[in-house]
């Protein structure tokens, strides 16, 4: 089925923290409909705490082991995916993805990124602690446009507004 993007039965979203891949997700698993499936919410889920708590007690690359975890063993059949923003390290999850279905890369300014984050509690963003909020961006950049099969400009768009052009071009409407 990955193949036939008409036919797509499993859509995953990738993209940096605060770039909506939760909020559309659910929106585009009902215009599809789809499963939704967070695989942060799975990680801590699993783990029994945030991801922030995770980072805080057992460090940034256990949480990136976690997520491949998760990632590796979670059904994606007829799912919409939000994924973490760190699943683009593991060429193994990529792999299992693009041959679910198509990947859409939510790519978000880094500016409109910056405030989104600020705004909301902790994040757990799995990265090196002397790591900058734009270091992070500009290492994970080239990741989400290289596994990406779809970008998607997500700025200050609508989510609803995201979700049907995700949808119309999945399907090829675009």
């Amino acid at each position: 089925m990955a193949n036939d993007p008409a036919q797509a039965r499993t859509i995953s979203l990738i993209g940096m923290p605060g770039a909506g891949k939760s909020t559309v997700g659910v929106l585009l698993a009902k215009l599809a409909g789809l499963a939704f499936n967070d695989t942060d919410l799975e990680i801590q889920l699993r783990a029994g705490a945030t991801l922030q708590e995770i980072i805080d007690s057992r460090g940034h690359i256990a949480l990136r082991g976690l997520e491949e975890e998760v990632l590796l063993s979670v059904p994606l059949e007829n799912s919409i995916i939000a994924t973490g923003g760190s699943v683009v390290y593991s060429d193994r999850i990529m792999q299992r993805l693009r041959r679910a279905g198509p990947v859409i890369y939510l790519n978000v300014p880094l500016a409109v990124l910056e405030a989104r984050v600020a705004a909301a509690p902790p994040r757990g963003i799995a990265s090196d602690a002397g790591h900058t909020f734009a270091d992070v961006y500009r290492e994970r950049t080239p990741l989400y446009e290289r596994h990406a099969d779809i970008t998607i400009a997500a700025g200050q768009r609508d989510p609803q507004e995201i979700a049907l052009e995700i949808l119309a071009r999945v399907r090829g409407a675009s």
